[in-house]
């Protein structure tokens, strides 16, 4: 499960459908390396897998490899083309917890 830095699961955050957001990840985790349109590099090991949305904005989800596993670290509504600076500090500090264990 994907939590908020409150605690608050992402799934009841999020407008994205569980299922849909599950489907994006489970294709990067089984289908691995996957490129672009679905996941993008965003450097030193992060990427952000992207799932077009009804109403044409795209549910973005950062996230890593450790150890062989997939650890989803943030999730968001991007409303422009530039990932947003709080977004990315949030997911690279989430990023260093899980590699310092």
């Amino acid at each position: 499960m994907i939590l908020s830095e409150k605690g608050v699961p992402l799934r009841r955050r999020s407008g994205v459908p569980f299922e849909r957001r599950l489907t994006d990840l489970q294709r990067v985790q089984f289908r691995w390396p996957v490129g672009m349109p679905l996941v993008r590099p965003m450097g030193k090991g992060l990427f952000e897998v992207r799932t077009p949305l009804p109403d044409s904005t795209i549910a973005r989800v950062l996230f890593c490899f450790h150890q062989g596993e997939l650890y989803s670290l943030h999730g968001f509504i991007k409303k422009s083309q530039k990932a947003p600076a709080a977004d990315l500090k949030l997911a690279r500090k989430r990023q260093k917890e899980v590699e310092n264990g």
